[in-house]
């Protein structure tokens, strides 16, 4: 079954569209790096897990791609990212 864009164009605006867009594909990506990763952990096989790893590697910097994106197009995500990074390094002293 081919994959189907969970954004409904008719409903948004074509710059909400765009950032919806990268937000759908970070979540494929970071579906992926689980899938990859599983199954790399179940598999018998070096061969297969050598690979499912590098794929999954691969994937993470995917979701760098598209974060970087949106980051660039939605400065309030880029601004509460800092702050979710700030809580934490606070919470964890």
């Amino acid at each position: 079954m081919l994959s189907k864009i969970p954004v409904d164009t008719a409903m948004s605006r074509m710059k909400d569209t765009d950032k919806e867009i990268l937000r759908a594909a970070i979540i494929a990506e970071l579906d992926a790096v689980n899938l990859y990763e599983q199954m790399a952990a179940v598999t018998k096989s070096r061969d297969i897990r050598k690979i499912l790893l590098d794929v999954a590697r691969e994937e993470k910097t995917h979701v760098g791609e598209f974060q970087a994106l949106l980051l660039e197009m939605d400065k309030e995500q880029a601004k509460e990212l800092e702050e979710g990074k700030k809580e934490v390094k606070e919470k964890l002293r």
